[in-house]
C-alpha cells in the first residue's frame, strides 16, 4: 500500500485540507484564469506557501477557506455577465447586425467596488495605513501617454492626473508633507494624514517609454481598484476640511496645464471667506457677454470664481482654509511647516520640476508663480524674494531676489529651516543632497553636510551643541549623579576626570583660535601636551572589531538551536556589510579631499 494511500470516503487531513491549489480553485469556482488573477487582486487575495507542499513544489497554493469565499462573492455573477454579454456583441457584429451590437455596448452591465472597499478597510485609518503603493501607481499612470495596444485609455490617464491632483491640493492645503527627496527614479514624498505616515514616488516630468517586459494587464486591474480607494479617501479627508467634492476647476488653468493651481484656487473660494462686494462698475466690467442670449457655462464659473477669490492675494493656493485649520487644533510640527517660506514669493523658470514645486512651496506656506500663462503675477514684481533657476547662467539680475537652484528649496524642506543661499546659487556645484528617509546614526556614518545642517537647526532654535567627542552626560556634574544615586563611584570619578581632559582641550582650542587670530603658530608645551591630551589607554574607544570570536560567543553558539544560530550568523553578516559600507564611504571621503588639496597645490 502507498504512504500516502488514502481510503476512498475518508476526509483529508493535514495540508491537503487546509490548502488547493490554484487549478483546484478556479475549477471550484467556475471562471478563467484571467478571472480568478483578477478577483483576487480586486479582494486581496495572496498565494500561502505550506510547509509541506503536497502536489509539488511547482504549484501555486491558497487557503481552502480564501477560496470558499471567493465562491460567495458577488463579483463572480458580475464577470459572468460581462462574458456572455461578450458573446452577444461579437455574435451581432459576425452577423453584421450593427443596431444590435450598438444598442448593447451602450447597456453594457458593470459593477462597483464600493462593498470591496469596505470589507477590505472597515476603518478610515487603515486605508490610509495601505496608500503608499496605491499613490505611487496613480501617479505613474497619471505621466504614462495613452496607448490602445495596451489598454491605457485617455480617460485612465485623465482621471488618474485628477485624482493625483485632488491629493496634492489637499495635503498642500492642510501642510501634511513632512520630507521629500529627488532621486533618479523619481521624487519621494511623504506627508503624514492623522497620525499615519504615507510615503509615495511620483515620476520625473520627462517622456515616459512603454517597455515590453512589463505586463500592463495586471497593473490595470490594481489601478482599477486603486482608483476607486483613492476617490474614496478623497471624498472624506475634503469633507472632513468642510470643502465639497468633487471640486469644479477653472477651465483656462485647466486648458494651459495648471490644474493644481486651479484646483487650489477653488479650495480657496470654497473654504475661505466670503465673497468680496464688488462696485458696479467692476462687475459690469466682469460680466460676461451675451452669446445668442445665453451665457457661455465657463464664462459664468469663471465670473464666479473671480468675484469669490481674495483679489488682494494671487497665490491664493498659499492661504489656509479660514473655517477649519485653527492654530489652536495643528500641531507643533504642522505649525513649523506652514510657516517655513512665509512672507517669501517664488517664481519658476521654464526649465524646474513646475508641478512639484507647485505642490512643496505652497505647503510649507510660501506664494509662487511661473513662467507662461496662468502664472498669479508676473516676473517682473518687485515683491519676489527668491527665482528658481535651474541653468548655468543667468543673464538678467534684479538685486531685491535670490536666484537660487532646485535643490535649495527641498533641503530647505528637509532641514525645516531656512539655509543659506551661497551654496546653491546659479552656477554653482551645489551641496550633496541628503535623503531624509536614512538614518545616519544607525548607518554608522554622517556626512559632512549633515553635520552643518545639524548646526543650523541648533543656531535656528538657539541650542547650545557640545563639543566633539564630548557627550550629554559629560555636561553634567558627577557630583549631583552620585548624590542622586544615578551613577557610581567609580563611574563619577571617571566622568570627574573625562570632564577634566575635556576642559583642558576646551582650553587648548582657544588659545589656538586667539594665535591663529594673531597671526602667530600655537607651539604647545611639553607641560601643556601632558595635561591636554589625554592618555590613550583612558579614553573610553570602542574597540576595534574583532574578527576572531570569543570563547564566551562560540559557547553560546554552541548552545542556540540551528534557527537561532543561522538567525544569528546573518545578523553578524549584515553587520559586516555595514561597517565595510561605511569603510568604503570613509576611504572614498578621504581620497576626495586629497584630491581637493592637490588641486589647490
Amino acid at each position: 500500500m502507498p504512504k500516502h494511500y488514502r481510503p476512498p470516503g475518508k476526509k483529508k487531513e493535514g495540508n491537503a485540507s487546509k490548502y488547493m491549489t490554484r487549478t483546484q480553485a478556479v475549477r471550484q469556482i467556475g471562471i478563467t484564469l484571467p478571472g480568478f488573477r483578477r478577483l483576487c487582486i480586486l479582494k486581496g487575495l495572496h498565494p500561502r506557501e505550506p510547509k509541506k507542499k503536497f502536489k509539488g513544489t511547482h504549484q501555486t497554493y491558497y487557503h481552502t477557506k480564501d477560496i470558499l469565499f471567493l465562491r460567495r462573492e458577488p463579483l463572480v455573477e458580475k464577470f459572468r455577465e460581462q462574458k456572455i454579454h461578450e458573446r452577444k456583441v461579437k455574435k451581432a457584429l459576425s452577423k453584421k447586425n450593427k443596431d444590435l451590437a450598438q444598442r448593447l455596448l451602450t447597456h453594457k452591465p458593470g459593477y462597483s467596488l464600493d462593498r470591496l472597499i469596505l470589507e477590505r478597510y472597515p476603518r478610515f485609518i487603515d486605508a490610509l495605513g495601505d496608500l503608499d503603493d496605491c499613490l505611487s501607481m496613480v501617479h505613474l499612470f497619471a505621466a504614462l501617454p495613452a496607448l490602445d495596444s495596451e489598454k491605457i485609455g485617455v480617460d485612465r490617464v485623465h482621471s488618474c492626473r485628477r485624482l493625483s491632483h485632488e491629493w496634492q491640493a489637499y495635503i498642500s492645503r492642510t501642510h501634511k508633507l513632512r520630507k521629500t527627496f529627488v532621486s533618479v527614479k523619481g521624487i519621494y514624498y511623504q506627508a503624514e494624514v492623522e497620525g499615519q505616515k504615507i510615503t509615495w514616488i511620483t515620476p520625473h516630468a520627462l517622456q515616459q517609454v512603454i517597455v515590453d517586459d512589463v505586463d500592463f494587464g495586471v497593473m490595470l486591474i490594481f489601478l482599477e481598484f486603486y482608483e476607486a480607494l483613492l476617490g474614496f479617501i478623497n471624498f472624506k479627508l475634503y469633507h472632513s476640511i468642510n470643502v465639497e467634492y468633487p471640486p469644479i476647476l477653472d477651465p483656462r488653468l485647466e486648458a494651459l496645464a495648471a490644474d493644481l493651481y486651479a484646483l487650489s484656487r477653488w479650495l480657496t473660494a470654497k473654504s475661505g471667506p466670503r465673497p468680496l462686494e464688488v462696485n458696479s462698475s467692476e462687475s459690469d466690467q466682469n460680466k460676461p457677454e451675451m452669446v445668442d442670449g445665453q451665457l457661455d457655462e465657463s464664462e459664468v464659473r469663471l465670473a464666479q470664481l473671480h468675484h469669490q477669490l481674495p483679489s488682494n492675494e494671487p497665490g491664493a493656493l498659499v492661504n489656509l482654509l479660514g473655517n477649519v485649520n485653527d492654530e489652536d487644533e495643528d500641531d507643533e510640527e504642522t505649525k513649523e511647516c506652514k510657516t517655513l517660506f512665509k512672507n517669501l514669493k517664488f517664481f519658476l523658470s521654464r526649465e524646474v520640476p513646475r508641478e512639484s514645486l507647485l505642490f512643496i512651496i505652497p505647503a510649507f506656506g510660501g506664494s509662487v508663480s511661473w513662467e507662461g500663462e496662468g502664472g498669479p503675477f508676473e516676473e517682473t514684481d518687485e515683491s519676489i524674494t527668491h527665482q528658481i533657476i535651474d541653468r548655468p547662467t543667468q543673464g538678467r539680475k534684479l538685486f531685491c531676489r535670490e536666484y537660487v537652484q532646485p535643490q535649495w528649496v527641498y533641503d530647505c524642506v528637509n532641514a525645516c529651516i531656512i539655509l543659506p543661499t551661497a551654496d546653491y546659487l546659479v552656477g554653482r556645484i551645489p551641496p550633496p543632497h541628503l535623503s531624509p528617509f536614512v538614518d545616519n546614526e544607525a548607518e554608522g556614518y554622517v556626512p559632512d553636510y549633515a553635520d552643518r545642517i545639524k548646526q543650523l537647526q541648533a543656531a535656528a532654535r538657539k541650542q547650545i551643541l557640545p563639543m566633539p567627542g564630548v557627550g550629554k552626560e559629560d555636561m553634567d556634574d558627577p557630583q549631583n549623579l552620585l548624590v542622586e544615586g544615578i551613577i557610581s563611584r567609580r563611574e563619577a570619578n571617571e566622568v570627574a576626570e573625562r570632564k577634566q581632559k575635556m576642559q583642558a582641550l576646551e582650553k587648548q582650542y582657544h588659545e589656538e583660535l586667539k594665535m591663529e587670530s594673531q597671526g602667530r603658530e600655537y607651539a604647545p608645551t611639553s607641560t601643556s601636551k601632558q595635561s591636554c591630551v589625554p592618555d590613550a589607554k583612558t579614553v573610553d574607544e570602542p574597540p576595534p572589531p574583532d574578527s576572531a570570536e570569543s570563547p564566551e560567543e562560540i559557547m553560546a553558539k554552541t548552545t542556540m538551536s540551528r534557527k537561532d544560530r543561522g538567525l544569528y550568523e546573518a545578523i553578524q553578516i549584515s553587520k559586516k556589510r555595514k561597517q565595510h559600507a561605511v569603510e568604503l564611504l570613509k576611504s572614498r571621503k578621504k581620497k576626495h579631499l586629497q584630491g581637493q588639496k592637490s588641486g589647490k597645490d
